[in-house]
């Protein structure tokens, strides 16, 4: 007969079971896991998948064959149970960076988990801690709360190192360990006194998912945290990285013009130190600034260059709206690819425009050259120095940057910062 209590143990194997298989499934795959997490896990999650057969199939000769309870499957059950509290102390002391084969706490801990097992295969042959009815029932003995006491240590001795080296963890790990602790140390306190092994094995499960759901989580977190700071770094070099011949050349004009225009060359040098300020203050920064600064910074830049070729190069700038915020280092490089790959002696003068507009999501930056626009020949180097400012804009403020080809001729390059 089929009672709900039946029911209901099925339906927690089952849970135990499932959350096993995903489990292993999700420590095998992901990536994200360092080898000593995912060897924990693995060996975790597959103790609480024997622990949770063992007992589908004690249940199940019990429902339709009619046999009792065997003393070895009542053992196998009680040990697989016991198997991930000691992991626990394993992956607290690892996660708080201790050497864990000479550390005390796991010594005790392992001691412990050692008079349990020998209390455990006592069992084989007593019946003083619990025994088998006639009928097949698991029943408590007189000295059943010794088998519990080493368990419930290891888990007090867990729940103090965990508060006591809470500063040496992160707070999803922190809140992972206790999520995985507490439940189990209340149940099994209660389990001293009264027969609470439905509660055990959901205690179990939800203490296995909870933290395996908030250590994943962190150790995501903590994957794109590094993948954003190399991207960062990466799109940072090849952004700042100042053409050695650009700064040749308008050294070399500076040194003509002070023998030709005194004038000119002191308002070129003047137009050069602001753009190297800027690109040096860039590398300090990496957050977004206000666009006023790179558009001075591109001011400055594209003074230099009219200077050098007043007769090729003429902007124009159409910026009223000035008001937003832009990753360091967005707008001159635009405009600097725009000049570098865009203006050619042989063909016409090059026109570059600069325009802003407000738009009810966020704020516009258009580029537009006259230039040739991109050929086949630039070996990608313009779409690289784009592809590395789209990257930058996208990790610092969720901004995207589009480039197409001008209608007469040319390139045109949007940047849309959100609000």
């Amino acid at each position: 007969m089929i009672t709900w209590y039946t029911i209901f143990s099925f339906s927690i194997i089952s849970a135990a079971l499932l959350i096993a298989l995903l489990g292993i499934w999700l420590t095998a795959i992901i990536p994200l896991i360092d080898r000593w997490s995912k060897r924990f896990f693995f060996a975790y999650f597959t103790a609480l998948m024997a622990c949770s057969l063992v007992s589908l199939v004690d249940l199940i000769i019990y429902q339709y064959i009619g046999i009792g309870t065997w003393r070895i499957f009542a053992f196998l059950e009680v040990l697989l149970l016991s198997v991930p509290i000691p992991m626990l102390t394993a992956y607290l002391l690892h996660s708080c960076k201790k050497d864990i084969k000479k550390n005390t706490v796991f010594r005790v801990a392992n001691g412990c988990w050692m008079m349990f097992f020998l209390l455990l295969v006592s069992t084989l042959f007593t019946d003083h801690i619990y025994y088998i009815t006639p009928n097949g029932q698991f029943q408590r003995g007189a000295w059943y709360p010794l088998l519990i006491v080493p368990l419930s240590v290891i888990l007090i001795l867990n729940l103090v190192c965990l508060l006591r080296w809470r500063r040496l963890l992160s707070r999803k790990y922190y809140h992972g360990f206790l999520n995985a602790i507490i439940p189990i140390t209340a149940v099994l306190i209660v389990h001293l006194f009264v027969d609470v092994t439905a509660l055990i094995d959901i205690s179990t499960v939800l203490s296995a998912i909870s933290m395996f759901g908030l250590i994943i989580s962190e150790q995501i977190e903590q994957n794109f945290r590094q993948q954003q700071e190399i991207a960062r770094q990466r799109a940072s070099v090849n952004v700042l990285q100042m053409r050695p011949h650009f700064i040749y050349n308008t050294l070399m004009s500076i040194y003509y013009l002070i023998v030709q225009d005194t004038e000119k060359a002191q308002k070129i040098t003047l137009d050069f130190s602001t753009y190297l300020r800027k690109n040096f203050t860039a590398l300090a920064k990496e957050d977004a600034i206000p666009f006023t600064e790179e558009l001075e910074h591109a001011k400055a830049y594209l003074a230099v260059e009219q200077t050098r070729f007043e007769d090729e190069l003429f902007v124009e700038f159409d910026t009223p709206h000035t008001f937003f915020r832009i990753p360091p280092l967005t707008l001159q490089p635009i405009v600097e690819n725009a000049v570098k790959h865009g203006l050619d002696p042989e063909l016409n003068p090059l026109y570059v425009t600069i325009k802003t507009r407000q738009t009810n999501d966020g704020s516009v930056i258009t580029v537009e050259d006259t230039g040739p626009g991109f050929k086949d020949g630039d070996n990608n180097e313009p779409h690289i120095a784009l592809a590395n400012i789209q990257e930058r804009l996208r990790m610092i403020c969720g901004g995207t940057l589009t480039i197409s080809p001008r209608e007469n001729g040319g390139t045109i390059v949007k940047v849309f910062v959100p609000k």
